[in-house]
């Protein structure tokens, strides 16, 4: 995702300072600016993604693994933590989207435990479905401070990924219409149905 002209120059504000935990301070150096906190940000995306896809494909981790409350939030911590002091925990504050904060912890265990159940004992998915229903219904919940689409569109890729099990594999392209694919996630909101979402959102083979 690009940044937007003259955002990148931006210095960080006060209130948002505060939670950069010390070694990022450190390592960034003053001024701290946007497009600094976004390239420590990819760095640390690229580490992590490479690291739990490969878990993923060695099959060390599978879809029962992943759908669970506990491995969104370690997922979120490994992301984060090394730059936020709010890396891995849920957000206490009520926010324009998501749920009332008192409700994510057991929202989010109940609502991945079911997806998960529903993929072992339904065909009602395919994978390129049920990765995309992981992304929405997380998207849907907002758990976490901040980092959230970072999060969810990674979790996405592994639900993929580990639910795959023919001889090519295929990874979503998210470089969509965001004001299309957010009307979509609003109406994943009303009727819990991924499908819409994952025929909007295109595959490519991963390679």
């Amino acid at each position: 995702m690009a940044l937007a002209p003259g955002y990148g120059e931006t210095p960080l504000p006060d209130d948002e300072l505060v939670w950069l935990v010390p070694a990022a301070l450190e390592a960034l150096g003053e001024p701290v600016r946007k497009a600094d906190i976004y390239d420590l940000e990819e760095a640390e995306y690229e580490v992590v993604a490479e690291r739990l896809i490969q878990q993923v494909l060695d099959g060390d981790l599978d879809v029962e693994d992943l759908l669970r409350d506990g491995f969104l939030r370690d997922l979120h911590t490994n992301l984060y933590s090394g730059i936020w002091r709010w890396a891995g925990q849920y957000r206490r504050h009520e926010v324009t989207i998501g749920i009332a904060p008192e409700q994510i912890a057991t929202t989010l265990r109940s609502s991945l435990e079911s997806m998960a159940y529903r993929w072992q004992n339904t065909d009602d998915w395919n994978a390129r479905e049920l990765g995309v229903a992981a992304h929405a219904e997380s998207v849907r919940i907002h758990p976490f401070w901040d980092g959230n689409g970072r999060t969810t569109r990674l979790f996405a890729d592994l639900v993929f990924l580990a639910a795959q099990d023919g001889e090519t594999i295929e990874v979503y392209d998210w470089a969509v219409d965001k004001g299309e694919y957010i009307g979509l996630l609003r109406r994943y909101d009303q009727d819990r149905d991924p499908r819409a979402s994952a025929r909007f959102v295109p595959v490519q083979l991963f390679e």
